[in-house]
């Protein structure tokens, strides 16, 4: 058995369909840790059915290299299932194998294969699965470590300190084996950003321009919760005597999107259910490797806290966007299961002109649904004022899931 710190998060969303004929499919980033969840799925199995077959299959290993496609998916399983026996199947990485939707479509029909797969590419999976397996897999979004994971992980106590190292490092959970020098956390993150890169975009989707590319993160890592377009984008590029066109900056946004880099939120109405279809934010889906490519800075605090709060809300499996109403902004409008939350984040309330703005858009929405005003002034607990919940940003990424 692998040693490994358990993630109840996703394993509790995942143990409903242990067993049944979906598909389940893991998706995120490289180094979020999916494949722990394999493994840690794997053990649940062997322990729940010793007697089901165990097939696992990491498309990272050099030994599984000759599975290219899904003609030798199939061979390769051929070879190595029993008959007649009930398989769970785990395959990591399936992206890599072309037209793996193939085989997958025809291990269903059977009912004796129980499938767990990940990936790491958004659009390859979701076009596929859907065109191919319509109704018959669920997709589970993995993330990197939240706060409340990040103590369990580092061993240690909720702190003013402790949450500072977190907006630093962000959630990648391999960071642990670490030391954790900013210098040489920062080394291996831009591995991975650079992996991620090179191997996830550039060679996916054949990116001529990586130059470009790099200058697009960096451009999204400093404008960072700014309000931005693919035609503004284009325009600071021009500016900067780089003339790329706009439908190429779109394309490439969304490549970074695809390869779980990045995530872009649309701006709604704050009452009503209009989508601006021009204009919308982008953030990082690990804060640590933002901050590797552009440097950790204090002056960047404000847009930090927005994006962790960002990916708190969507490891709680809220969909969010940005709320726009006239010249009024909300920073996050967060909905699940027919429920809904506001959240407004600022870094600190330093006067009551401050003070007043943060709270009066949140105070003009007329509906009964909860709001919350986050930022990290010292607070000895969480404050009421006129319905609105005032709360230093650690607690709320620790309370609100």
């Amino acid at each position: 058995m692998t040693d490994y710190i358990e993630r109840p998060l996703y394993i509790d969303r995942i143990k409903p369909f242990i067993g049944k004929s979906l598909i389940k499919v893991l998706i995120g980033q490289r180094r979020v840790g999916k494949s722990y969840l394999l493994l840690q799925l794997r053990d649940i199995i062997k322990k729940q059915s010793p007697d089901t077959q165990i097939v696992y299959i990491n498309k990272e290993q050099h030994e599984f290299s000759s599975i290219a496609n899904s003609d030798d998916l199939f061979l390769y399983l051929k070879e190595n299932v029993k008959e007649g026996s009930k398989v769970a199947l785990f395959i990591d990485e399936i992206q890599d194998i072309e037209s793996f939707e193939v085989t997958l479509r025809d291990l269903v029909t059977r009912g004796n294969f129980d499938i767990y797969c990940t990936g790491s590419n958004a659009n390859l999976l979701s076009s596929e699965l859907a065109t191919f397996l319509s109704g018959r897999y669920i997709e589970i979004k993995v993330f990197g470590l939240s706060y409340s994971e990040f103590l369990m992980f580092y061993k240690l106590q909720d702190s003013v300190v402790t949450f500072q190292n977190y907006l630093k490092f962000g959630g990648l959970p391999y960071l642990i084996n670490l030391n954790t020098e900013i210098q040489i956390a920062y080394e291996y993150l831009t591995s991975i950003y650079n992996t991620i890169l090179l191997k996830d975009v550039v060679a996916r989707f054949k990116v001529r321009n990586v130059k470009f590319l790099e200058n697009l993160v960096a451009f999204l890592a400093d404008n960072m919760g700014s309000i931005v377009s693919s035609k503004k984008i284009s325009e600071y590029l021009k500016s900067q005597k780089i003339n790329i066109s706009t439908q190429v900056v779109i394309d490439y946004l969304g490549y970074l999107e695809a390869s779980f880099l990045i995530f872009k939120v649309k701006r709604t109405g704050i009452e009503g259910k209009k989508v601006f279809e021009i204009g919308e934010k982008y953030f990082f889906e690990d804060i640590g490797i933002r901050n590797a490519i552009v440097g950790y800075k204090t002056s960047d605090i404000h847009k930090i806290l927005e994006n962790v709060v960002y990916l708190h809300l969507r490891m709680a499996g809220y969909s969010v966007t940005v709320g726009i109403e006239g010249k009024k902004e909300i920073d996050f409008i967060a909905q699940k299961a027919g429920e809904k939350i506001y959240v407004q984040v600022a870094y600190l309330l330093t006067n009551q002109g401050t003070i007043d703005r943060e709270y009066r858009n949140l105070l003009e929405i007329q509906d009964n649904f909860p709001k919350y005003l986050v930022t990290m002034d010292e607070l000895s607990e969480i404050s009421t004022h006129k319905g609105i919940h005032r709360m230093h940003v650690k607690d709320f990424c620790l309370k609100i899931l």
